[in-house]
């Protein structure tokens, strides 16, 4: 690989102690992710803050329907990056500038569609998902400005996907910290002196990501090898789209099938009205520092199994899952630890309605002690997505978490004695266990025809 001044943020994943390598790589991701979440904390304490409850509810219940939209493309970054980590580990400088090309290209398409499916849409897709009549008005506005800024984002996904796969986490974060705290400062322009509401909380994000995207472009533009981006290059490489597709697509597609029992359950939730809904929302909020917190490993067992994968190193993968599983395990008690304690002072911040922070402590005391399943579970997603099987983890996901969670949803919420919050609650720790279960086997059983294959090739060559 070349020997330039960006290479420093480079990393071989491929040799040496794995636990030292994984918090280096991980550390990086958790911050800019933790980075990320804060950001869109503020925007939702402005709102709820400055705004009121409707427009908290209004931005708050868009969540799972912007990422049940997005998933798909987000899942094609995830093949962006097992490809790249792969011609990256292999040393294939050819290969890995079409395959970060084609990457580029792909986002450029994926963010103008959601663009014009977004703006279009947006009205249609609330009411499917009984956004509560007060509310919809506001979350309408909110999302069709929010879908502006599609391209920038997918650009930035993409392009931070191609960075990671190399071993470098550290410039996305500061890109990521430069745009959110740009982020910030307009949220409270925005919302506090010129009183825009949600419009202004989704400018101010479109603007961030904009921002974010540039640098990403920037820096790809300025690296050389085969990590080195020409933008007269842009366009797509047949092989390499199929490569990416092929993890892309079913990792893709099982983000939408979990946005899409989301966006179920979130249907459930608004029919108990505008406070449960804020509540919910503050809660998904604070819960999502403890997901980025866990998913920082899940990425990086993509790219270590994948860079190790392509050098043909396969001795060395089941020691990143396991050094990855006990990350995820020790990450998950503490924070468990800590939303238990300090759960209902944490919702006080979002809103200072009482009823509002009820609500979301219910959310909380369910899903804080179980969310280490989620964890676990996405780390063998990791694994299975770097060895190029990406269609294991999509099956266990539409069975173990889309399929249980609507018949759970069918079948129990739907009685009336157990038309309560805590039923809804109860589906995501029984949906994420179902799919850990399943993906841990399909692991033992791809590791297990890899030792096979190898050891036949081993005999042949004798």
């Amino acid at each position: 690989m070349s020997n330039n001044n960006t290479s420093k943020y480079r990393m071989d994943m491929c040799s040496g102690a794995v636990l030292p390598k994984m918090l280096s790589f991980c550390m990086p991701i958790m911050a800019s992710s933790v980075l990320q979440l804060l950001f869109n904390a503020a925007d939702i304490i402005v709102v709820g803050r400055f705004a009121g409850d409707n427009s908290l509810a209004a931005v708050g219940s868009t969540s799972s329907l912007v990422n049940l939209m997005v998933n798909l493309f987000i899942g094609l970054s995830v093949g962006a990056n097992v490809a790249v980590a792969r011609f990256y580990g292999a040393k294939l400088e050819r290969d890995l500038s079409k395959a970060v090309h084609t990457a580029m290209t792909i986002s450029l398409i994926s963010g103008m569609f959601l663009t014009v499916v977004g703006v279009i849409g947006a009205p249609f897709f609330l009411r499917l998902m009984s956004s509560p009549e007060n509310v919809l008005p506001l979350a309408s506005k909110y999302l069709r400005i929010y879908f502006c800024g599609m391209t920038a984002s997918m650009l930035y996904n993409f392009g931070a996907a191609v960075l990671r796969a190399v071993g470098d986490t550290k410039r996305p974060l500061y890109y990521l910290f430069a745009a959110g705290v740009i982020n910030f400062i307009l949220n409270l322009i925005f919302v506090i002196v010129f009183r825009m509401d949600v419009a202004g909380v989704a400018l101010a994000t479109i603007i961030s990501q904009m921002i974010s995207a540039a640098l990403v472009v920037r820096c790809l533009i300025k690296e050389k090898g085969g990590v080195h981006l020409d933008l007269k290059k842009l366009g797509i490489d047949k092989q390499k789209l199929l490569l990416i597709m092929q993890v892309g697509i079913p990792a893709g597609l099982q983000g939408c099938m979990f946005s899409l029992s989301n966006v179920v359950i979130q249907s459930s939730i608004n029919l108990f009205g505008d406070i449960v809904v804020a509540g919910n929302a503050a809660a998904m909020n604070l819960e999502g520092f403890m997901y980025v917190a866990m998913n920082c490993f899940h990425q990086g067992t993509i790219s270590f199994v994948g860079q190790n994968f392509g050098a043909g190193k396969y001795d060395r993968i089941g020691k990143i899952v396991a050094v990855s599983t006990g990350c995820v395990l020790v990450t998950a008690a503490g924070l468990a630890v800590f939303m238990l304690a300090f759960g209902k002072a944490a919702l006080g911040i979002y809103s200072t309605n009482p009823d509002v922070i009820n609500a979301g402590i219910i959310r909380v005391m369910i899903i804080a002690p179980t969310y280490f399943l989620l964890g676990i579970m996405d780390i063998y997603v990791g694994a299975l997505r770097g060895l190029g099987y990406s269609m294991y983890p999509m099956v266990s996901s539409l069975i173990g978490v889309c399929g249980l969670r609507l018949l759970l949803i069918a079948l129990i919420f739907s009685q009336p004695q157990y038309h309560v919050l805590q039923t809804i609650y109860y589906t995501y720790p029984l949906s994420w266990l179902a799919a850990f279960l399943a993906n841990f086997i399909f692991f033992l059983i791809v590791l297990q025809r890899m030792k096979t294959t190898k050891k036949a090739a081993g005999s042949a060559e004798e």
